[in-house]
């Protein structure tokens, strides 16, 4: 006999709640913290865009990321982008973003907590960040990837010229990949994008 148990995305997407917005879109913010963090998974792993196409099928959210190409244009929503898509972000597709993050975080959470560890010593050490080899290569991939795919004319993002700045925006989201990893982490890392955007 045959049940008809929902699919693996209905199950996923359906844990995180619809925040109470006028429309059914993803405030700025929100978009550039989503890309954000796939950006820092990106840095983390050298195959980080392969995996996350290769998790959408795992999850089953094809009919949401079809392929590369529909992923790099919900990625492209982000308005601080060089290659910025007008096109909006909505919930679902939102959705969709959060959980490839969150599980590909998972993936790798032995990996982040040994950074932030290795940056913790390094601080208390008082010694500079490029003493610790992986955490160096992390910073230097992140640095890279922002600078090809920001666009640093925007003035919002003037802060960020410098390699310092950029290396603690890539310890914040160390933290934030970490956060995730835990209980309940997707549906609090979710919440946490909607900050100050609802009423």
């Amino acid at each position: 006999m045959q049940t008809n148990s929902p699919p693996a995305q209905t199950l996923i997407l359906d844990n995180l709640p619809n925040p109470p917005l006028a429309d059914e879109f993803c405030p700025r913010r929100t978009r550039w913290q989503i890309d954000l963090i796939l950006l820092a998974i990106e840095a983390l792993d050298l195959g980080g865009s392969e995996a996350m196409l290769a998790i959408t099928q795992d999850l089953e959210l094809q009919s949401i990321i079809k392929n590369r190409v529909s992923l790099w244009r919900l990625r492209s929503t982000n308005p601080f982008r060089r290659a910025h898509t007008r096109r909006p972000l909505s919930i679902l597709e939102a959705k969709a973003l959060v959980a490839i993050a969150c599980h590909l975080a998972r993936r790798q959470t032995a990996s982040i907590r040994m950074l932030l560890m290795a940056y913790q010593q390094l601080n208390e050490k008082q010694l500079s960040l490029d003493h610790h080899f992986r955490l160096s290569d992390y910073l230097e991939r992140f640095r890279a990837h922002f600078r090809s795919r920001m666009n640093l004319k925007r003035s919002a993002l003037a802060i960020y010229r410098s390699d310092d700045q950029l290396n603690v925006l890539a310890i914040k989201l160390l933290g934030q990949l970490l956060f995730c990893t835990g209980t309940s982490g997707m549906q609090r890392f979710w919440i946490s994008l909607f900050d100050g955007e609802v009423a």
